[in-house]
């Protein structure tokens, strides 16, 4: 994939330290996407990106998206991606929660599309797959045909694995190892 984008991510969204990631494990470091999908050259290197791999390996996706808020950024530039390639993909957010209000929506976006529609789930970072997995969950309640995913980064920590067994298939930009690398 884009050497300019790796670049970005380790210039922008990496840090060696300590952190708790959302799974609750420990790492030696941090792949913060949001620093750089936020940013303008970002999302549309992002954009490109994971539009290309819809294309190749989900080619009958109809939209894309996923659990708010890392996927938010992506889903938008996927989207203003493709339609400026001539193959529109609509974008989708899912919330962790139904909202309360109004017409109380698990899934914003896509509320348009047809049920069955094939969509395809996007992470900013992929460690467990536990973002990934309640995402799908939550997809398939509403209905949709989840293809598969597409993330930015998989930290190669088990989620491909844990994503896997579930029968869907992950395709991801980057991985630890590109990071390991430059970092050397």
């Amino acid at each position: 994939m884009s050497q300019e984008l790796l670049a970005i991510l380790k210039d922008k969204a990496y840090e060696r330290k300590l952190v708790t990631l959302a799974s609750g494990k420990q790492s030696n470091f941090y792949i913060d996407v949001k620093r750089v999908s936020l940013m303008a050259k970002g999302s549309v290197l992002i954009g490109r990106g994971l539009f290309q791999i819809i294309r190749k390996e989900f080619p009958s996706a109809v939209a894309a998206g996923g659990l708010t808020l890392g996927a938010d950024p992506l889903a938008t530039a996927v989207s203003y991606t493709s339609e400026l390639e001539g193959h529109p993909i609509e974008s989708f957010i899912v919330r962790k929660e139904a909202k309360g209000h109004g017409f109380r929506r698990m899934i914003e976006g896509g509320h348009f599309l047809p049920a069955k529609a094939c969509v395809v789930i996007l992470e900013d970072v992929v460690t467990s797959g536990g973002s990934s997995l309640e995402a799908y969950r939550k997809i398939r309640e509403h209905g949709w045909e989840v293809l598969g995913i597409a993330a930015v980064v998989d930290r190669e920590e088990g989620g491909r694995e844990a994503i896997e067994k579930e029968g869907l298939k992950l395709y991801s930009l980057f991985r630890k190892r590109d990071f390991e690398t430059l970092a050397a």
